[in-house]
């Protein structure tokens, strides 16, 4: 008699850590499986860890191989953690993608400032329509998040519904777009939820997010009081906070003008969509000087702390358009994203220095998160009313914590897991049945590389303890042609007694090649090999770090 159908989900990346977000779902038995992919983004690099690396990407391996069997990727909203990774990897996988309008008209924007972009498929499907993919129904039931058109995903099948909340919160008066729908929510619980795939971001923190109308209201009285120019940084994608400082801007008399790239773009997809429909034109930065200081408003970007971005150039007072001086405002209406800290606080810093006024979240509400406190959990919980929960989107404490709200609310099966765990959510008993292949790419310039690249991992070396390069030329009896050449890089130039290290380096060399047997010497790749660590342990001995050592020996 046949197996019937598992219906089964992985995580390949989000869960563990924030961002990187790919999840799938697949349906059949352990030898034939229809897949559905949701979401497909990127992390960012660090450059103390992973010097040089732009995006970090999740491993689709597993998905290559079952492309065929892959009967679609599914967007759940249009931030890059979860659609930035489209474009590098989409051709690894030939996928029709499906998303709603600002999503769709987001990424065609995305794709223009690409140099070659491959040419995606995009199909748009409604806010709360339905999409048929294999055996799989998908709804998109509108949620609250900080950026228009986010959805959760209802994942219908004969087996039974799965909710993927996607990013989420409970706010009813999100200025721009739909409130959480929590009618139609409601209505799938009293169908029956067979399992929750939850948003765990703010799991560690008490109440509820407030509004997006009382950061508004904050971004109103602030702008209204300000003497001097103001510059207000938030993130682009957050159409609701552009309206809200747009609204603010008007109400005190003042031009917006956008200073930016991804502003600038966010805002034409925004009127495009119909989203700032009603909300007055926006000028260039080279506007800027044109208006008196009590009559403009700069919106950038740069909140965090990126070194190009607008706010960043402003703060160092290199920008050709925009500038501040004492007794402006700068309003940082955003989060500082782990692992940003050290680049905000260098802004920040430089900005106060100037005389300029620094408003953060820390001393007024200019900033409200886009993702669910812990009665706002609990609210979702008890509207779905799912047999099983697994928390994703978080990091170990956030996963943790989330999965001690639900075994409290009452939830029959909570389940943890890790990138890469196939986990079995029915028939019968759930549990993880199988480990996929699953890990990350590095997006170096141009280039996709695996973790265990050889220059990712030399470049952190080189970061830490430099690089001496040495060439010799030998003749074929094994002598010097002539003196051999040292180039030490990010090395100091002398040790703690004053002596040159380049000169210690040098009488090393040479003494090592003069000390090897004649027939060692005539042997190049011998040679090189006993210079190398004789090296490395001289600069070791006289700095007390080992660099990467070069060493290349020409036989004449």
């Amino acid at each position: 008699m046949a197996r019937p159908d598992e219906l089964t989900f992985a995580p390949l990346g989000g869960v563990g850590e924030i961002g990187m977000n790919l999840s799938i779902y697949g349906l059949g038995n352990r030898h034939q499986r229809s897949w559905l992919a949701v979401d497909l983004g990127v992390s960012f690099g660090d450059e103390e860890h992973l010097p040089g690396i732009d995006l970090i990407m999740p491993d689709i391996r597993f998905l290559e191989k079952e492309r065929n069997n892959l009967m679609g990727l599914v967007l759940t909203h249009a931030h890059e953690d979860h659609f930035g990774a489209i474009i590098d990897l989409w051709p690894k996988l030939q996928c029709k993608v499906y998303a709603t309008k600002f999503s769709a008209a987001l990424f065609e924007a995305k794709c223009a400032a690409e140099r070659n972009p491959p040419k995606i498929p995009m199909t748009v499907v409604p806010s709360g329509g339905r999409i048929e993919l294999g055996p799989f129904t998908v709804e998109f039931i509108p949620v609250a998040h900080s950026i228009p058109e986010s959805h959760a995903l209802a994942i219908h099948t004969s087996v039974g519904t799965v909710l993927h909340t996607g990013d989420w919160k409970i706010d009813p008066t999100p200025i721009i777009g739909l409130p959480t729908d929590e009618r139609r929510l409601r209505e799938l619980g009293d169908e029956g939820v067979l399992a929750l795939v939850g948003d765990s971001t703010n799991a560690v923190r008490d109440g509820r997010s407030p509004s997006e109308t009382e950061v508004a209201a904050t971004i109103k009285k602030l702008v209204g009081a300000a003497k001097g120019r103001v510059a207000v940084t938030t993130f682009a994608s957050n159409v609701a906070r552009m309206k809200a400082v747009a609204d603010a801007a008007k109400a005190a008399d003042r031009e917006v003008v956008v200073v930016g790239r991804a502003m600038e773009r966010m805002v034409q997809v925004a009127r495009e969509t119909g989203y700032l429909d009603g909300v007055q034109n926006f000028r260039g930065a080279d506007y800027y000087g044109h208006f008196p200081p009590d009559k403009v408003l700069a919106l950038c970007t740069g909140s965090q702390g990126e070194p190009r971005a607008a706010l960043a150039r402003i703060a160092n007072n290199d920008h050709p358009q925009v500038t501040l001086n004492k007794g402006d405002s700068v309003i940082f209406s955003s989060r500082t994203i782990p692992g940003n800290e050290k680049a905000v606080g260098s802004i920040i810093n430089g900005l106060i220095v100037q005389g300029i006024e620094v408003i953060t979240d820390r001393n007024d509400l200019v900033h409200v998160s886009g993702h669910p406190r812990r009665d706002e959990l609990r609210d979702m919980i008890s509207w779905v009313r799912p047999q099983i929960l697994i928390p994703v989107h978080g990091e170990a404490l956030h996963l943790s914590e989330h999965a001690k709200l639900a075994r409290a609310a009452g939830v029959p099966k909570v389940m943890t897991c890790r990138n890469g765990d196939l986990i079995k959510l029915g028939p019968g008993e759930p549990g993880i049945i199988d480990e996929l292949p699953s890990g990350r790419l590095y997006k170096d310039g141009a280039i996709l590389e695996d973790s265990k690249s050889r220059a990712v991992v030399e470049r952190r070396r080189m970061g830490f303890a430099g690089c001496a390069f040495v060439a010799i030329a030998m003749t074929d009896k094994g002598e010097l042609v002539d003196d051999p050449e040292v180039d030490l890089v990010g090395i100091p130039e002398k040790n703690v007694a004053g002596e040159i290290i380049d000169e210690i380096v040098f009488d090393v060399v040479v003494s090592t090649v003069e000390g090897l047997p004649r027939a060692r010497r005539r042997d190049a790749d011998a040679t090189a090999e006993s210079v190398r660590r004789a090296v490395r342990a001289v600069i070791a001995e006289n700095w007390g770090k080992k660099p990467i050592c070069l060493v290349h020996v020409l036989m004449v």
